[in-house]
């Protein structure tokens, strides 16, 4: 008998890590790791010393609700109704171990056995493999060169097993910033059909439009047809302290606690108290944050010129991701350990985004600029500049 683990892919940065093994790196050429888009870096001094004084704190090492702390339900209610121009209640917000957890509370609140959810593609693989763990089939939507997914183009692949349509933004892999029509015309679609819109906003915090990404919690029923993920980890740099969020419907959230209850009982009260003084001490460090990974971001277009005239091409860029078409013959899957290996990059393949039935994947990688900076980014290029593979025949694919 074959478990539903062993018919889900390995994780994909795990084997990508089994990339460096056995490999070296000269002093002159040190290992430009651009596979995940954690924070590497601690969180900063005046959130420690918060978390410090929170351990000396009895409740701290309680169990709590499921749901999570009150007051931190209260302030991502209250900033969020804010940032977005809308209205979301205490009760509407739960929060969770990371926002992976976010997406599997809601998914077993929604589907059972069977059921569809719609995925654009490139994917983020995690919501992939956790449809596949749970008997969910992911349906792919492709996107195209831009990577922006269409509301009619899903319309088509909707039927009575379709329980969601699953929207990452801005975009992981991808970095694409979803436009507000966008996600307006899938919000109207998922309502017109009765099934949910999921938005996984965990890079939210980096989106490099002044005004909020949508208007969508500004519509006075939003909770009939919207869910919002959230993650504090890329924010405050709580990544081991597994901390997310589910902005959604209390009739949904109910269901939520059941699961959480079941998996974790509750989330980690040390990164939910670090959490709430990070919304509420924060705002000026985390703008600084923004704008340097907006830097970043605009260092992978200047240097672009280093690698489109070898044929490569930007597809998508923001947040932490830029995802990129190669001009070789052979397949990023293949060609990604040799990157290690020529050049010390250690970059995911595209084919970890997208179905084995789709070829595109063979074509791009995905680079994590978020722990490289400048001069980082600027090395990366050249390298990558400085490769001599062959080239894959026009209009072939790899």
């Amino acid at each position: 008998m074959t478990s539903r683990t062993q018919t889900t892919f390995a994780p994909p940065v795990m084997e990508a890590r089994r990339w460096l093994e056995g490999v070296s790196f000269p002093d002159n050429q040190p290992l430009i790791n651009v596979s995940q888009a954690a924070p590497v870096e601690p969180p900063p001094a005046p959130l420690r010393a918060a978390m410090a004084e929170a351990l000396e704190l009895p409740e701290t090492h309680l169990y709590g609700p499921v749901l999570g702390l009150p007051a931190l339900r209260a302030e991502l209610a209250r900033q969020w109704s804010a940032h977005y121009h809308g209205t979301a209640t205490p009760d509407q917000v739960a929060i969770t171990s990371g926002c992976n957890q976010a997406f599997a509370a809601t998914i077993a609140a929604l589907c059972t056995e069977g059921d569809e959810v719609i995925l654009p593609t490139p994917w983020y693989f995690n919501h992939k493999m956790w449809l596949d763990m749970s008997g969910v089939t992911a349906v792919p939507l492709s996107t195209g060169p831009d990577l922006v997914p269409d509301a009619q183009h899903a319309r088509a692949l909707i039927t009575p097993r379709t329980r969601a349509i699953a929207l990452v933004t801005p975009n992981n892999p991808g970095g694409v910033e979803y436009p507000a029509d966008t996600l307006r015309a899938v919000f109207d679609l998922a309502r017109e059909t009765g099934i949910k819109l999921i938005v996984d906003e965990t890079y939210r915090d980096f989106d490099s439009r002044p005004s909020p990404p949508h208007g969508l919690l500004a519509d006075p029923d939003w909770h009939d047809t919207l869910i919002q993920l959230y993650s504090f980890s890329k924010a405050y740099r709580l990544t081991g302290h597994r901390v997310g969020a589910i902005v959604a419907g209390p009739a949904l959230l109910s269901e939520v606690e059941k699961f959480l209850d079941t998996v974790t009982i509750c989330p980690s009260q040390l990164g939910q108290r670090a959490a709430l003084w990070g919304l509420q001490n924060l705002g000026d460090w985390l703008a600084g944050e923004r704008a340097e990974i907006l830097d970043r971001r605009a260092a992978i277009h200047d240097h672009m010129p280093l690698i489109e005239a070898k044929g490569w091409r930007l597809m998508g860029c923001g947040a932490y991701f830029a995802y990129l078409e190669h001009p070789f013959a052979d397949s990023s899957a293949t060609l990604a350990p040799r990157l290690v290996q020529d050049i010390g990059v250690l970059a995911l393949p595209g084919t970890m985004f997208m179905p084995a039935t789709d070829p595109a994947g063979a074509r791009q990688f995905r680079v994590a600029f978020a722990n490289v900076d400048r001069a980082g980014i600027e090395a990366l290029f050249t390298r990558l500049a400085s490769l001599d593979w062959p080239l894959a025949t026009p209009g072939s694919a790899a």
